[in-house]
């Protein structure tokens, strides 16, 4: 697990190009920054690790673009300490980024062999979530509900109403919502049933996975 001169000094420029996407966060882009995300991507890949593109990674799966990862963290408004549920750890990146801002991290993944390479290999990282799920991330995760923030990091062809109910008041959900192309979309819960909806622009990933069983 090596992170050159080289890798850092890629990092830096694409810290760069992000806010000349409109990234503002500091914390959001120190993260980026600093996580060496080459590490999470296949070695096929490695040259490329920098570059503003979604890779494919494990159970046909992929790794989101850094600018995808950066808005929705920033979307997110996390300030370090709070409890936030993550849906689809993937390979990780995400959930180390929130690591990094300070978050009490628990993550959900549905694909049991992303769920075992990722649950291993973020610690060795020094990125340690909360607790690692495997499971449906429909479902969410009631046991430590509720949320300051939670985030969905796969496409939901709706929003899964067990997620909204998991916000505190005044939480933030953050989900890419639709079938072939997602609508990036806040939820704020301003009151018991009570929430302010935003969208924010197309975007395309992976399609969340329901439990069918």
């Amino acid at each position: 697990m090596h992170d050159t001169y080289k890798h850092k000094g890629l990092r830096q420029q694409l810290v760069t190009l992000l806010k000349n996407k409109g990234i503002t966060n500091d914390a959001v882009l120190n993260a980026i920054g600093k996580i060496p995300r080459h590490l999470f991507m296949d070695s096929g890949f490695l040259d490329h690790a920098y570059q503003d593109k979604a890779f494919p990674i494990a159970a046909d799966q992929t790794i989101s673009q850094p600018y995808t990862v950066a808005f929705q963290t920033e979307l997110m408004e996390v300030n370090r300490g709070d409890k936030v549920l993550e849906i689809g750890t993937g390979s990780g990146y995400q959930t180390a980024v929130l690591c990094e801002l300070g978050a009490k991290i628990y993550t959900i993944e549905r694909q049991q062999e992303l769920f075992k390479i990722t649950s291993k290999f973020l610690p060795k990282l020094g990125y340690r979530a909360k607790k690692f799920i495997f499971g449906d991330g429909y479902k969410g995760w009631v046991e430590q509900a509720p949320y300051k923030s939670i985030i969905v990091t796969a496409g939901a062809p709706f929003v899964p109403k067990p997620l909204l109910a998991q916000l505190e008041i005044g939480g933030r959900l953050v989900i890419p919502v639709g079938e072939n192309v997602q609508i990036m979309t806040l939820f704020v819960r301003t009151g018991l049933k009570a929430f302010e909806k935003t969208e924010f622009g197309e975007f395309r990933f992976v399609p969340l996975l329901e439990d069918k069983n």
